[in-house]
Formats: C-alpha cells, structure tokens, sequence
C-alpha cells in the first residue's frame, strides 16, 4: 500500500506516512481471542489493511500477566502505528483491557451482542488494494461500518472530576461508588452526572456494589443506577446523544466501561 496523499510506499497497509505526516487509517477495528487478535484498518467505510497478532499462552499464573502485558503491548504497538482517531474492540476481556490501558486513543468497547465473533486465523498483514477486491470482513467491522454513517455524538472535553454536580454530593458504596461515577464520567459523550437522593429501603444484596445504566430516555439521556447492600441512588447521566436511538448506544457503551470496571455481573 502506498500513502494516499505523497505515493511513498507504506510498511504495511494503514501506516501513518512519516514523509508526509498523513494518516492513511482512521479507525482500527480489534477482535481479541486468547491467542490472537485480528485489526482492520478502516479509512472511512473502507478496508484499507488487515493483520493479526498472535501470542502463545502460559500455563503459571506469573508467566501468564507477562505474556498478556507483551501480548497487549505488541497490539497496541501496532495500533500507534496507525495514529488513528478511533479504536473500536470486542471480544477477550483481559487482552483487550489490558491494551486499552496502554492507549490513549478513543476507543470504544463495541457489545458483545454487536459483534457475532472471529473466524480469523493466520499472523501475516493483508493489503485489500492489492487483489483490487473487496475483502470479506467480520461481523464486528460489518457491525462497526453500519454505525460510521450515524451522526457523529458531540465529544465532551471537560475532565471527569468537573462532570460531577448537583445538590446532593454523598455517594453510596464509598470507593467502588466513586469508581462507577469516574468510570462513566470518562466517557467522551456524557456532559454531566447528578447525583441523586439515597434510598436506604431496598431489598438487602450481598454481592457488594452494583452499577448500571438504565435505558435511555427520549431525550438521549441515561441514569446511572448504584446499589449497595439495602442502599439505592440513582444519578442523572446527561449525554450528547440527541435521541433514544442515540442514547441507547452511549448506554451500551457505559454498561460495557461498567462492567470492565468489574462493577456489574458478567
């Protein structure tokens, strides 16, 4: 592949081009196994490369955090390579938690019910431009080419801490409630979280604190729902979104956040 702004010949397909600082991917697609992960480079709602990354698991618990941080690191190595805008993952949890710690891309967790899994295999890169075909693709790109024609949700640059407001400020499940609440307020498409009043009078739970996002109103927005012990609050979550449909999707999003925050049941 060869940049598409100067002609100089690309390392491998979706590089950044160093002699003209042009990107040549605006998205990455990751589907984690165990043992490998498969990216697609995508420029807009086009495949422009392919290539998958695989590792060999160890059997000893200690052997096994060093090769999933290498194993990680070498993705997201390859995904700098790109310098895209966006990252979008699905699949093994810890692979993928583990290289979303080391970027600081956008990235987003697509749900597990949006993508139907990978069938890739092989270690080599592709260049889709080379056979002038269009290349068959997984149903997480198929999933994720379907949503880059929505309307684009407005980004929210306010840091976290300053997303928090309202009158009431006490939240419940102390460290693991402020957790959920940062968890969520890092999101790029959530403007602003209320916290709401405490309900001491719920049914008891002795699975410690549970968070979720409930479903969007008409108006895009979400609530966030803290349950600990008999305790209940739930916190007004203002997004972007600019419709339920919209808002369905940022909730999904958190849920997801939510739930690699170890802070829901899988």
């Amino acid at each position: 592949m060869n940049c598409r702004r100067c002609g100089t010949p690309l390392e491998k397909p979706g590089d950044y081009c160093l002699t003209c600082n042009t990107a040549n991917a605006d998205a990455v697609v990751a589907e984690f196994d165990a043992d490998r992960a498969h990216l697609t480079m995508l420029d807009e709602d086009t495949v422009v490369g392919e290539t998958t990354i695989t590792t060999r698991p160890e059997d000893t618990e200690r052997l096994t955090e060093v090769q999933l941080r290498n194993f990680a690191g070498r993705v997201a190595d390859e995904i700098r390579r790109k310098r895209p805008e966006t990252v979008y993952a699905a699949g093994e949890r810890e692979p993928l938690r583990e290289t979303r710690a080391q970027l600081h891309h956008e990235f987003y967790r697509v749900p597990d019910g949006g993508a139907g899994g990978s069938d890739r295999d092989g270690t080599t890169s592709s260049d889709p431009a080379d056979d002038g075909g269009k290349p068959d693709v997984s149903p997480l790109v198929e999933w994720v080419l379907d949503r880059r024609g929505d309307r684009s949700l407005a980004v929210v640059e306010t840091p976290p801490r300053e997303k928090i407001g309202g009158s009431h400020s006490t939240l419940i499940g102390d460290r693991k409630g402020r957790k959920a609440v940062q968890t969520v307020a890092e999101h790029p498409h959530v403007k602003k979280i209320v916290p709401g009043p405490i309900d001491a009078g719920g049914t008891g739970s002795r699975t410690g604190l549970r968070a979720k996002a409930t479903r969007a109103g008409t108006n895009g927005n979400v609530r966030l729902l803290l349950r600990d012990g008999s305790s209940v609050q739930e916190n007004r979550i203002v997004t972007t979104a600019m419709d339920r449909e919209t808002g369905e999707r940022v909730r999904e999003d958190l849920n997801e956040a939510l739930r690699d925050a170890e802070l829901q049941d899988v």
